[in-house]
């Protein structure tokens, strides 16, 4: 595994109750995670812990473990876990500093200190992987929101990390530069093997791309499992605010036991 969460809770300081409250999950190597709940489940804390933002950075009272690649995060700061754990988050123009597409790539690996030819060679493979070849020379400012977003992941791939962690990509995007990102996701988990863990409402990507789902409600952990275990919970997950794919609702109405969730497993009835 991973990653490796036992009887996580955290309070934020200030806070009058638990954002995180007992939580407990692995991680496996390659694995494409994801995370849903109602806004202020505590999905963002969460991924705040994955990469040591909490609690080196972000105040508050932890209790429980973290551990990332066999790292107690208590012990090891954001500094050192950047090189395991890669962050993405909603709004890219938050995290987007550099004048052109290949300096922004190139900016965290120039300051772990490693020699050129290995900062070069990252930096044209997460511009490749990620189709932002032809736009190494633009300025982040001209690209389109799927196309800064796919920057934000390339630059995280360039710091080469066991995890990819994304806090609601696509939340800001239209419905192109959503399927870009997740096509891109479904790319380097198929073919690179990359282990991917992603906060998102996205309920019809979830369901084609997913391995497995975490449900958060105010806190805690109330499902876990693969898409088809998750989604087949639909009574509770209305409840939630979770949505369900909208293939699965179409086809359970029409009276299919157990439907297909996404759209590409629909399509083969």
């Amino acid at each position: 595994m991973v990653v490796k969460i036992q009887n996580l809770s955290f309070i934020y300081t200030g806070g009058e109750k638990p954002a995180l409250e007992n939580v407990s999950f692995e991680v496996e190597r390659g694995e494409f995670l994801a995370i849903m709940g109602e806004n202020g489940a505590g999905k963002t804390t969460l991924c705040l812990h994955l990469n040591g933002l909490i609690p080196h950075t972000v105040s508050g009272k932890m209790s429980g473990h973290v551990y990332v690649d066999g790292l107690d995060t208590r012990k090891h700061g954001p500094s050192t876990l950047a090189r395991i754990v890669g962050m993405v988050f909603q709004d890219p123009d938050m995290q987007l500093i550099c004048p052109t597409v290949l300096s922004e790539v190139a900016f965290g690996p120039e300051n772990l200190g490693i020699p050129r030819e290995e900062i070069e060679a990252r930096v044209e493979w997460a511009l490749e992987v990620t189709g932002l070849s032809e736009l190494k020379n633009r300025s982040p400012d001209t690209l389109s929101g799927g196309q800064k977003q796919c920057l934000a992941v390339a630059a995280a791939l360039a710091m080469n990390p066991k995890v990819l962690v994304l806090d609601e990509p696509t939340s800001q995007l239209d419905p192109i530069g959503t399927e870009m990102v997740f096509s891109l996701l479904k790319k380097l988990r198929d073919e690179h093997g990359k282990t991917i863990v992603v906060v998102t409402h996205k309920s019809d990507f979830v369901a084609e791309l997913a391995d497995r789902i975490l449900v958060l409600h105010e806190g805690r952990l109330v499902l876990e499992g693969s898409p088809s275990e998750v989604f087949s919970e639909a009574e509770t997950l209305d409840k939630i605010g979770v949505p369900v794919p909208q293939t699965a609702r179409t086809l359970r109405a029409l009276g299919v036991e157990s439907p297909p969730l996404g759209f590409g497993q629909a399509s083969k009835l």
